[in-house]
């Protein structure tokens, strides 16, 4: 592939593994490198000893942390901070898409979600280097 996001990492932290799998799918296809985190414990750790990825898909309900506090904790990551996140939630009250950008998310999208709109988003945030 040509398209500049080859290898490119999107790590994928959603509870739901239908839902993470048909990223998985989306995204490989794509042609990006996928790390999947199924809860909040498992972000945070991959977050503490793993090199930040190109962009970060967070679902906002999740197990043992939620998405915010995952953000929060992003966002004061030395060498994370500055990743693109996007929320990938069913959580549509205004007031929850306010608070997730205000804590520093990069973009909302609301579930169930249509694959190639999703995919477009992902692509403004990474570099393509051509």
């Amino acid at each position: 592939m040509s398209n500049g996001i080859q290898g490119s990492e999107i790590m994928i932290i959603e509870d739901d593994d239908h839902i993470a799998q048909l990223l998985i799918f989306i995204f490989q296809r794509e042609g990006f490198v996928t790390t999947h985190a199924a809860n909040g414990q498992v972000a945070e750790k991959m977050i503490q000893e793993n090199a930040p990825p190109a962009l970060i898909l967070l679902d906002v309900m999740l197990p043992y942390q939620d998405g915010f506090s995952l953000l929060k904790k992003i966002r004061t990551q030395p060498r994370w901070e500055e990743v693109p996140v996007i929320m990938l939630t069913a959580k549509s009250q205004e007031n929850d898409i306010v608070r997730a950008l205000n804590a520093g998310a990069n973009d909302y999208v609301l579930k169930p979600f249509q694959p190639t709109e999703l995919a477009a988003r992902v692509r403004r945030f990474i570099k393509v280097t051509l």
